[in-house]
């Protein structure tokens, strides 16, 4: 009986060492407990390196280790994210990829290797926009979840420290 509560145990520490690895990377403002088996909503600020005075905040799910033991998988969390973005200060825009693609501002582990759930920010130049995405990326099988959120850059105080588009 020792052996297999040690080994519980040890089993137990492990798993919350590598659980610790898909936590998330924002300052955390909320988290809101769910359900009974400690599963969470967190909702996190995230910071633009690249854009200061948008503030974008991100809201995902968190297995509870309840949840995880009932269904036997311990290390993923689902694809789910949503996103909403303000202004909160002036905006000053850094050198920014303003191609279709825009680039990754953000990544939060999902699983242990290979799923994150990321932000992507979109230069919109015909609206004068700053679109922010949030989606799950896996090396195989895609999510179809996403969420996106506008920051019209129009009657704001913008300045640009790189290329400007346009």
């Amino acid at each position: 009986m020792y052996r297999r509560i040690h080994g519980t145990l040890i089993y137990g520490a492990a798993a919350a060492f590598l659980l610790s690895a898909c936590g998330g990377g924002g300052q955390q403002v909320a988290e809101i407990n769910n359900d009974w088996t400690g599963n969470e909503i967190k909702i996190e600020s995230l910071q633009d390196e690249k854009v200061s005075g948008v503030t974008c905040h991100m809201a995902h799910f968190d297995r509870g280790v309840i949840d995880r033991l009932r269904k036997g998988d311990w290390f993923e969390n689902p694809s789910n994210g949503s996103i909403d973005c303000s202004v909160t200060g002036p905006i000053v825009i850094g050198d920014i990829e303003t191609g279709q693609k825009g680039e990754e501002v953000f990544r939060q582990s999902q699983s242990i290797i290979f799923k994150k759930l990321t932000v992507r920010r979109i230069y919109d130049s015909d609206n004068d926009s700053l679109v922010y995405l949030v989606y799950s990326r896996r090396i195989v099988d895609g999510s179809a979840k996403m969420s996106i959120a506008a920051v019209p850059l129009h009657g704001e105080e913008v300045s640009w420290t790189g290329r400007r588009p346009g």
